[in-house]
């Protein structure tokens, strides 16, 4: 396999449930939905944002916790209850005019695996299926919801120079 050119990488698509969660759905009693979302990660996205790169949301589930976390964080590009995702993101890529090589995805299970054989980094979290990691140019240490965006977002931008500049901030 050839190793990704994490330079020209400008977008993170991510899924939602298991790599931004831990993948558990809480029902609560009035039919609401309950999520954890790791602040780690919500701190690595706009990490990334601030380094001038864009950031999708592709998830399987239509979520008002999703929708709310997304707007905090200023992601722009939220796709929900999308069962096919491939077709999305060749959609998305279109439309900001970028190319498959210039993305990184993360994903978690089988419903994650065209986009990811598709971009140019492909990631897996830790606790994705053994299909998507045997698909993967890298799998992270952490699982998801628990680190595992903030890892791959400080795995490119320390990989490609941009860690420093961005450290300037909380290490002037």
């Amino acid at each position: 396999m050839n190793k990704p050119d994490l330079v020209k990488i400008q977008m993170l698509v991510l899924d939602v449930d298991g790599v931004l969660t831990d993948g558990a759905l809480i029902m609560n009693s009035d039919g609401s939905e309950s999520k954890f979302f790791n602040s780690l990660d919500g701190h690595g996205l706009r990490m990334w944002q601030r380094a001038g790169h864009k950031v999708a949301l592709i998830s399987g589930r239509a979520s008002e916790p999703t929708q709310r976390r997304a707007a905090q964080l200023g992601i722009e590009h939220v796709f929900e209850d999308c069962h096919y995702k491939l077709p999305v993101f060749e959609k998305l890529l279109e439309q900001l005019g970028l190319t498959p090589d210039q993305v990184a995805y993360i994903g978690d299970d089988l419903p994650d695996l065209p986009p990811m054989r598709n971009a140019g980094f492909a990631v897996a979290v830790a606790n994705a299926v053994d299909e998507v990691k045997r698909h993967a140019d890298y799998v992270t240490t952490h699982p998801g919801g628990s680190g595992a965006v903030r890892e791959v977002v400080e795995y490119i931008l320390k990989s490609t120079g941009k860690w420093q500049e961005l450290m300037k901030r909380y290490l002037p």
